[in-house]
């Protein structure tokens, strides 16, 4: 069977955007596992002593139930290049562990730090996270990603960005792109020109 995780980030002992967590956990039991009484993570998530102050992963991984939940210190990773790699097939519509499609993708990276996949003529994602483009005005995000993420849904919902149809030759018209996930917000995301995206 295959295993889904939710990472969560733990900010100063606070789990953060548990909403959008817990949405997209209901949402992946109900579709993928077929269940409909669901728990909830502020529940099940009994933080250990010791992390109330820094930044930290929450990993909750499951399938029918809850298998066991992980905790590391954020590490960050400086990325300034992508590489934008195709693939038609590619599904990553739910968080699971098998992430090999991904992997091989990844692998075809060369000298950049990351890949930025483009399926059937649209931007996507990252290799880990979700993307967003400023175009001098607005950060706006494709409308195609592989995993609509719970940044990205916290960032869309406060009107902080904006869905739009990118492909490859949209990326002209912005300054710079930014990654973002559950660890990653508009502060602290990498931040790429978009002269240091490859095709």
């Amino acid at each position: 069977m295959s295993q889904y995780f939710e990472t969560i980030q733990l900010l100063n002992g606070e789990l953060k955007n548990l909403e959008f967590h817990q949405e997209r956990f209901e949402q992946t039991r109900s579709e993928k596992l077929r269940l409909k009484n669901h728990p909830l993570l502020a529940e099940v998530i009994k933080l250990p002593r010791g992390l109330e102050q820094g930044v930290m992963k929450c990993r909750v991984i499951y399938d029918k139930k809850i298998v066991r939940i992980e905790y590391e210190p954020h590490r960050t990773y400086k990325i300034r290049s992508l590489k934008l790699v195709f693939s038609d097939t590619i599904e990553y519509g739910f968080k699971n562990t098998d992430r090999d499609e991904l992997e091989l993708l990844f692998h075809q990276r060369e000298d950049c730090d990351d890949i930025l996949v483009v399926k059937k003529g649209c931007i996507t994602d990252s290799f880990y996270a979700n993307v967003i483009f400023w175009d001098g005005k607005m950060w706006m995000t494709p409308d195609t990603p592989l995993l609509p993420g719970t940044m990205r849904a916290s960032l869309l919902t406060a009107g902080a960005v904006m869905e739009e149809h990118i492909t490859p030759d949209d990326l002209e018209r912005f300054q710079k792109a930014k990654l973002i996930n559950a660890m990653n917000n508009l502060r602290n995301g990498p931040e790429i020109p978009i002269e240091s995206i490859h095709f």
